[in-house]
């Protein structure tokens, strides 16, 4: 475990390293440049590079851990990539079952996957599944995660590189969003933003505005005409 510079988590886990692009919001992906600077540093577990690897070692982390935590789970990877078998899966998925005192947060940009192996996973309350949405093309991702069985549901809508238009937002539980950042960084509009704001106030859904993001994201900031929105669901520990 690893405390966590992403304002919408406190600490990462790393059972898996290791991706492919797959959509629009892959182009500058954070997590590539990061895996391919440890590896030239000589850090045994990126030792692969980018590759997707599988890490059995780190699978009994949470069970050290002393104090409850909120756990962005995969930040270095995602946990349902093709090249990673649903055996693993199942295993990353006891863990979290058998900790009950943390909050595990999965991303994916995979939701047919997410979708094809939900029932055969425990969905403890414990476990918030989200899905990104960067544009247009990737809204179909929210069917597959409503129909899932994960009890806490959110959208990752970062990097936000187009107007969403209305979202159907019937079973989520919470929305993120942020602009994209560092080199190559695509522009966000304010407009965007307001619009996805506006139908989380409207449902009543939890809206988190993680940054406006950029080539200099700490002068631009993360504030909406001069307020802070960093709102999550209610979290409970067991």
């Amino acid at each position: 475990m690893s405390n966590s510079r992403i304002e919408w988590t406190e600490s990462t886990w790393n059972p898996s390293t290791g991706c492919t692009k797959i959509s629009a919001g892959c182009a500058n992906c954070y997590a590539e440049r990061m895996a391919l600077r440890l590896k030239a540093m000589g850090m045994p577990k990126y030792a692969n590079g980018f590759e997707v690897t599988i890490h059995e070692n780190s699978l009994y982390e949470p069970y050290t851990w002393k104090k409850s935590k909120v756990i962005f789970v995969n930040s270095m990877s995602d946990l349902f990539h093709e090249q990673i078998p649903l055996s693993f899966v199942k295993k990353v998925f006891s863990v979290m079952n058998d900790n009950p005192q943390h909050i595990f947060q999965v991303l994916t940009k995979r939701a047919e996957l997410l979708l094809k192996y939900s029932t055969d996973l425990n969905w403890t309350s414990n476990i918030w599944m989200g899905v990104t949405v960067e544009n247009l093309n990737a809204k179909k991702r929210i069917d597959f995660l409503r129909e899932s069985d994960a009890s806490v549901k959110f959208l990752s809508c970062e990097p936000l590189l187009s107007d969403l238009g209305t979202i159907n937002l019937d079973k989520i539980d919470w929305v993120i969003v942020g602009g994209e950042s560092g080199p190559g960084a695509r522009p966000i509009r304010e407009e965007w933003v307001l619009d996805i704001q506006d139908q989380c106030k409207e449902e009543n859904i939890p809206f988190f505005f993680k940054q406006w993001g950029g080539v200099n994201k700490k002068k631009n900031g993360k504030k909406i005409r001069g307020v802070v929105y960093q709102e999550m669901p209610e979290i409970v520990h067991y």
